[in-house]
């Protein structure tokens, strides 16, 4: 009866659900993965964890993403085997049969990110105030608005700005490993203050810097090719961000003395400085 009334109003009952536009390749999907990991874990942890582990601190990272890379490998096959948008709510859904749980796990999503989102958003409102003098609030709000219109847009233009993004962050640990290589080597990189306990600690803390790669199966639906496409590229990120931060704490230790990294409240721009031809420790 209800299917009767819907069709002589000219409402189709069971209308086509609207499908996301597949057109993110492995080169995007990874570049997505790099920026979602590279981030302000690498800036804020790198002292702390050279404070645990010393000189040691590229092991710590090495440890760091050999857990990353098991739970990426996780997510990889859960990937291949439910290449949907939802990503974890799916996982869940499917693994107790029952909506409850999965609902749980999609509010906790939405909340953390939400969080997450206003953490950065007001972090880059903060330096743009002490850079502009425009105030801390109104660089958040042009962030999360100019972020939403991005997203609005679609995601080929989503994808083509973190592209860019992606590549001035990565530039700038580049370049603090170009400066920093020539001080490679001064240092004995097995030297660990707090011994094998001090550098599995210390890897713990530098797992934070890894956090992320999982949201690359949050665009299955929009990628081409998933099942294929998708693991290489959960794996290419973090094997790229591995090198890099592994590369950017040898030059850390090399240039800086490990205790004394300890102590910067900004370790890496201590590191740029003092790696800048013309000075050093």
């Amino acid at each position: 009866m209800a299917q009767t009334v819907k069709q002589e109003a000219g409402i189709a009952p069971n209308p086509e659900k609207p499908k996301l536009r597949r057109s993110l390749g492995l080169f995007e999907l990874t570049m997505y993965g790099v920026g979602i990991i590279l981030g302000a874990g690498i800036y804020a942890i790198i002292g702390v964890g050279a404070g645990v582990a010393g000189n040691a601190l590229w092991l710590s990272f090495l440890i760091g993403a050999i857990i990353a890379s098991f739970t990426g490998l996780s997510y990889a096959e859960l990937g291949t085997m439910f290449p949907k948008e939802a990503a974890e709510y799916v996982y869940m859904k499917r693994a107790f049969k029952k909506e409850y749980p999965a609902f749980l796990v999609g509010w906790l999503i939405i909340i953390v990110g939400t969080i997450a989102a206003s953490v950065v958003a007001l972090g880059f409102g903060g330096y743009l105030e002490a850079l502009t003098g425009i105030p801390a609030l109104w660089g958040a709000l042009a962030l999360v608005l100019g972020c939403s219109f991005l997203n609005y847009r679609g995601i080929r233009e989503s994808a083509n700005a973190n592209i860019i993004f992606t590549v001035i962050e990565m530039l700038g640990l580049i370049l603090i490993i170009l400066f920093g290589m020539s001080h490679v080597g001064s240092v004995d990189y097995f030297e660990m203050p707090g011994g094998l306990n001090g550098v599995m600690m210390a890897a713990v803390l530098v797992f934070f810097a890894y956090v992320g790669f999982e949201d690359v199966v949050n665009l299955s639906e929009e990628t081409k090719s998933p099942r294929k496409v998708m693991p290489k590229a959960l794996i290419l990120s973090v094997v790229i961000t591995t090198i890099m931060y592994i590369l950017v704490s040898l030059v850390a230790v090399s240039v800086i003395p490990w205790n004394v990294l300890a102590e910067s409240s900004a370790p890496i721009a201590d590191v740029a400085e003092a790696s800048l031809p013309g000075t050093g420790w």
